[in-house]
């Protein structure tokens, strides 16, 4: 009985899901195809594709409710009030978000990258280190006293950086195990 009143939701639900593999092969295949080329890590290849994944995911559940029936006018009633109440988390949360979309600018425009001697030049605290990481939220930096310092993807991307040397995490190793053993 259920397949027979369904039969044709189902086969374009199918369609719509078998679409979605493909879509998420394509986009992964390319993420990954310009990080490599990029010299991007996989750390931030895996959560620049776990982003698309969940966005097509939205998607899809989007066309799903159109087709087994929903109308645009009970949808619009549901995404209203889940976007007034996101709107509502996403004000007391802005700085995240913008940490994570500095991150996502950063994975597909960003001329440094992990291993890469930098200076940020900010005039209350002008940093100097190497890149250990680049993570969704902030970058991990070393500096020459063997300091962590994590510093925030928006405002790597609001503050002048100078490259100061290009794969300098092989130098600073060996600085360190040379200084540690005398």
């Amino acid at each position: 009985m259920f397949m027979q009143t369904y039969q044709n939701q189902l086969i374009i639900s199918g369609i719509v899901f078998l679409s979605l593999l493909l879509v998420r092969y394509i986009t992964h295949y390319t993420v990954t195809k310009v990080a490599k080329k990029n010299g991007i890590n996989d750390a931030r290849i895996k959560l620049m594709r776990r982003y698309i994944t969940v966005t097509l995911l939205v998607v899809v559940l989007l066309i799903e409710a159109f087709v087994f029936g929903a109308k645009f006018e009970d949808l619009a009633v549901v995404f209203s009030s889940v976007f007034a109440i996101i709107g509502i988390a996403l004000f007391a949360i802005w700085s995240i978000l913008s940490n994570i979309t500095s991150g996502i600018i950063m994975f597909f425009n960003f001329p440094y990258k992990v291993g890469d001697k930098i200076e940020i030049h900010d005039k209350d605290f002008p940093i100097r280190a190497i890149i250990e990481d680049i993570r969704a939220f902030q970058l991990h930096l070393r500096l020459e006293n063997g300091d962590l310092v994590t510093y925030p993807n928006n405002l790597m991307l609001q503050k002048a950086v100078t490259l100061i040397e290009k794969d300098a995490i092989e130098d600073f190793s060996v600085d360190n195990e040379g200084s540690s053993a005398v």
